[in-house]
């Protein structure tokens, strides 16, 4: 817009010039020669002057999207220094079609010794994007009025550390950490120590530099590995907590098998899964669809209902003491945190696309950060809907042969 204001004012006052050369050049053939090379000059200068200004313009823009606006909820990752984890630039379109091809062979979904590999990839595809446009909790919270989103995500996390008695001298696993956000909450707010599991190493490598900076390195320990088969000995934590992450298990009584292993006797688990409700109508083709993409989106080899958990836990020996979907009222809308974001959402992929464009980001990123653009669009209409909800609460304890 800019640049063709610039332009328009540049012709119509050359055009100007040009209309008095044509008549005085009846008059004076000398001063008509005179004119021209004033003319061509004075074009060439706003040449340069207009190309100043638009240059000028952008880098502006440039500096104020990346540097100052920053993220869309928090400056934990630069955009200038965005990658996908430790894939190699030239490799990212290959591994973004690798994984999308994952969901056009949904058997090998299904198959475990291969869900480890698509959650991987996922995560490299898209931990830089998610801490820069979400910040170092990946996952959502009940919307409650007066608070803003990060106060929510923390009383969210607060909240399960208080329900599995996390305190002083207790050691507490964290299945699925991502980058540490909820690990570093917890741990500040208990005093407990924190040991937390992810497969993906480039947020093992993010994770440790957070703990670092937040000088919370001597409570909070990462490791990377499969959670399926955890580097543990048995009956090891006092309690444990999965924050939307066992929802990437091909099996979940796999999984909650392999931590009622490493607790020990009369341990708390608790876990935030993602779900479908009791809404959700399998023969409804626009129900399909959206948890179809949302699957697509978050590397989930299938989402579970809400009836399913509980029956899980009780199947590897857990004792189910409290259930609850803590996205129903007085909760607000969990899904407001991305109807408000969608002018940042918007704004981020013209930073990203340019910064492709540039040569400073990956040109995969374009392509990743649409396909997470997209599954916002799904996880709303999820929201809305009622079908869906990223926070069924299952409060589990490990029994005490004592007792």
């Amino acid at each position: 817009m800019v640049l063709t204001t610039v332009s328009a004012i540049k012709h119509f006052a050359l055009s100007l010039l040009a209309k008095s050369f044509l008549c005085l050049s009846v008059f004076d053939p000398s001063l008509s020669l005179s004119l021209s090379l004033k003319i061509a000059y004075r074009e060439r200068e706003m040449d340069s002057l207009s190309l100043f200004f638009t240059g000028s313009l952008i880098a502006f823009g440039l500096y104020w999207f990346v540097w100052i606006l920053g993220s869309a909820e928090q400056r934990g990752k630069s955009a200038a220094d965005l990658s996908c984890g430790s894939i190699s630039a030239d490799k990212i379109g290959d591994k973004y079609t690798q994984y999308l091809s994952f969901f056009r062979r949904p058997k090998e979904i299904d198959t475990a010794d291969r869900v480890p590999a698509f959650v991987d990839t996922f995560y490299n595809l898209v931990t830089d994007i998610y801490e820069w446009g979400w910040g170092q909790s990946f996952h959502f919270a009940p919307s409650h009025l007066g608070r803003t989103h990060r106060d929510a995500t923390r009383a969210h996390e607060e909240f399960a550390a208080d329900l599995i008695s996390a305190s002083p001298g207790t050691r507490i696993l964290d299945v699925g950490c991502g980058v540490g956000g909820p690990m570093r909450a917890i741990a500040a707010h208990s005093g407990t120590r924190v040991v937390g599991i992810t497969i993906n190493e480039y947020q093992v490598s993010r994770a440790r530099l957070h703990n670092k900076k937040s000088g919370l390195d001597g409570q909070c320990e990462v490791v990377c590995g499969n959670f399926l088969h955890m580097p543990f000995e048995n009956s090891s934590f006092d309690g444990a907590y999965a924050i939307e992450a066992t929802c990437h298990a091909p099996s979940l009584e796999e999984v909650y098998a392999e931590i009622h292993r490493v607790l020990k006797p009369g341990g708390l688990y608790v876990t935030y899964e993602w779900v479908t409700t009791e809404l959700y109508r399998p023969g409804n083709p626009d129900h399909v669809e959206i948890i179809q993409e949302i699957e697509r989106g978050n590397a989930l080899p299938g989402l579970r209902s809400y009836d399913q958990i509980a029956d899980a836990a009780r199947k590897v020996g857990f004792e189910v003491l409290r259930e609850e979907d803590l996205a129903r009222p007085p909760a607000g809308q969990w899904w407001s945190r991305l109807k408000m974001s969608r002018v940042a959402y918007w704004r981020n992929h013209v930073v990203v696309t340019v910064l492709a464009w540039l040569g400073i980001a990956p040109k995969g990123v374009v392509e990743v950060h649409d396909m997470l653009f997209n599954t916002a669009d799904y996880l709303t209409r999820a929201g809305e809907s009622g079908i869906f909800t990223p926070m069924h609460m299952v409060l589990c304890r490990k029994p005490d042969n004592r007792d």
